[in-house]
């Protein structure tokens, strides 16, 4: 078995998980439908942000120059970053450049993709994660889970176990704002004190060389204002033209992501602290990261930049909702990281994941700017076939069915056989187990078949 199928297996074998990530995700799920109803002509602002996207993507060269010198303009840095380590040695590089020992980080999915946290800590700086969610990751050592929900894996009472465990001054009451007072007291200082903050970037906008972020509890803002460097590390896809344009981004996220209007937070970092001004940071830099982006856009994976990480394909997501998101191995889980992890991270060791999907098409059908998940998936499937890395027993059983299935009399006769045999085999209406059917029969019992076949039935139809 791949690593994928025994993590799935150990995900389906945990009721508390199912219990936590279905919770969240359904909540999600009915959230978005709401704010969705409330939006005017939605399909047509999908088909908008999609376009938005792609133009941006077309042309990634110029708006990428374009951002860079509005950027050093208004005083920030700009770094350049082909591959994960690379940018992690420039973060590094700059902390040390401002003789840092503890930095507060604001939620970053790019920072999870190049290895930044293990980074810091190798390099020996202090990191704090600011982001609630973030912040029971790292003391439960643990990788997200979700892109914008990390710890919907854990429970009130895992979360209230672990506060009591690891927290200096632990909450008394078992109430959730306990254990968010409890956070706080443990952050706030950290986020205040740090000599660096560090973050991500939900949009680059070119023309002013602005850097949007949004948070839901204000934790970007607190730990980006005070320290005398801001650090923000941002995949080359995140650029958009203009604000107007990074407004209409927003307003989709925010729906897409939590069913809100708005983001609690959204901010516009524009350049370190100028002549005047009582807040900020004596410097800002930019890591724009390629790490196979550009890879990505030659292979035709191009449409996969479109993402604006709102996670909504994988609320939606049948799959995702049975094994929560550390089944998946990677940064990214879902329908897009099932996309995303075999091109960042190599095909051969994450073949399995463009079959951990059943094709429904729910994940295109929600996806904000229009991504077909579906069709990127079947490329990986395809790729895998033809570089022979599926199984001996696939590509066997996948021949015969190929053989059957162009001679019509023969696959006809194939299946009343089959059908006779298995309904033999049943009990009770029921299968509870079958050779070739194991991956059903091992979590579940197989449903007899019907007496006839629907081929047998639609011609006995046809012929009234």
């Amino acid at each position: 078995m791949s690593g994928f199928t025994d993590r799935a297996d150990a995900a389906l074998a945990d009721p508390i998980l199912k219990i936590a990530v279905e919770r969240t995700a359904g909540t999600a799920e009915a959230k978005r439908a709401v704010a969705i109803d409330a939006f005017p002509d939605f399909e047509a602002a999908r088909t908008r942000a999609a376009a938005i996207k792609d133009h941006v993507i077309a042309h990634l060269g110029a708006y990428l120059e374009q951002f860079e010198a509005s950027a050093i303009a208004s005083g920030a840095q700009v770094h350049w970053a082909q591959t994960a380590d690379e940018a992690c040695r420039i973060v590094i590089d700059i902390c040390k450049g401002a003789g840092a020992r503890t930095v507060a980080r604001s939620k970053s999915m790019l920072g999870e993709e190049i290895g930044l946290p293990h980074a810091l800590e190798q390099a020996g700086i202090v990191r704090v994660e600011t982001d609630l969610a973030e912040h029971i990751i790292q003391l439960a050592d643990e990788r997200p889970s979700h892109i914008i929900w990390p710890a919907m894996h854990k429970t009130r009472e895992q979360v209230s176990a672990l506060f009591r465990a690891k927290h200096a001054n632990p909450h008394e009451e078992e109430t959730i704002a306990a254990m968010a007072q409890s956070a706080r007291r443990e952050l706030r200082g950290a986020m205040l004190g740090a000599d660096v903050g560090i973050s991500g970037a939900n949009f680059l906008v070119a023309d002013s060389g602005a850097v949007c972020t949004v948070t839901n509890e204000g934790n970007a803002e607190l730990s980006l204002v005070p320290p005398r460097v801001h650090i923000v590390t941002a995949g080359i896809e995140k650029i958009v033209p203009s604000m107007p344009h990074a407004i209409h981004m927003l307003r989709m996220l925010a729906r897409s992501a939590t069913g809100a209007a708005l983001t609690q937070y959204t901010t516009f970092y524009t350049g370190p602290k100028r002549a005047g001004d009582r807040d900020g940071p004596e410097q800002m830099h930019i890591v724009l990261v390629d790490n196979g982006r550009t890879k990505m856009r030659e292979e035709g994976l191009a449409e996969m930049l479109r993402c604006i990480r709102c996670g909504a394909c994988m609320n939606h997501c049948v799959v995702f909702r049975q094994i929560g998101g550390h089944a998946y191995g990677g940064t990214y889980p879902g329908p897009m990281g099932a996309v995303l992890t075999p091109a960042l991270d190599g095909l051969a060791p994450n073949r399995d994941l463009a079959h951990a999907c059943t094709l429904n098409g729910k994940c295109q059908e929600v996806c904000p700017v229009k991504i077909p998940l579906p069709t990127l998936l079947k490329g990986w499937r395809e790729k895998s076939w033809r570089e022979g890395l599926e199984p001996t027993s696939m590509r066997w059983g996948l021949g015969i069915w190929a053989w059957f299935a162009r001679r019509p009399a023969l696959y006809r006769l194939g299946t009343t056989v089959a059908i006779r045999v298995i309904r033999l085999i049943g009990r009770k209406g029921w299968i509870a187990s079958l050779p070739l059917a194991g991956g059903w029969t091992k979590h579940r019992d197989l449903p007899k078949p019907a007496a006839r076949s629907f081929m047998a039935q639609y011609q006995q139809e046809q012929r009234k």
